[in-house]
């Protein structure tokens, strides 16, 4: 019985640091398809506006980053997001662990 109740327990633990992670890339990879799309389409708008707006998005998708993460590089039609974060997931009650991230984005867009 005892037997039972630990392999039931590493089980739950499993679950539950599958879940928290999972959430965690979830919510990364949804931002990163955000900014893709923000710096794709992003016409005529300036760096400063495409930065607030991935800030913004961030900020949506509970990513921290910080203006220091990020580098926006733009000549002509082509953009460049480059950046990365640690996010702090605790795996286990009590075990807290930092994942890190980072993330590449590269976009050539139509001339207007």
């Amino acid at each position: 019985m005892i037997k039972l109740i630990l392999k039931l327990a590493v089980v739950a633990l499993l679950a539950n640091a599958s879940w928290r992670v999972g959430s965690v890339y979830v919510a990364h990879y949804k931002f990163m398809d955000s900014v893709q799309q923000a710096a794709l389409f992003r016409g005529n708008k300036t760096d400063d506006v495409l930065r607030q707006r991935i800030f913004e998005l961030a900020s949506d998708f509970d990513i921290p980053v910080t203006d220091d993460d990020v580098m926006l590089t733009t000549l002509e039609h082509h953009t460049v997001v480059d950046g990365g974060y640690t996010r702090i997931i605790e795996l286990a009650p009590g075990f807290k662990y930092p994942w890190e991230f980072t993330f590449h984005i590269d976009t050539l867009r139509g001339a207007l």
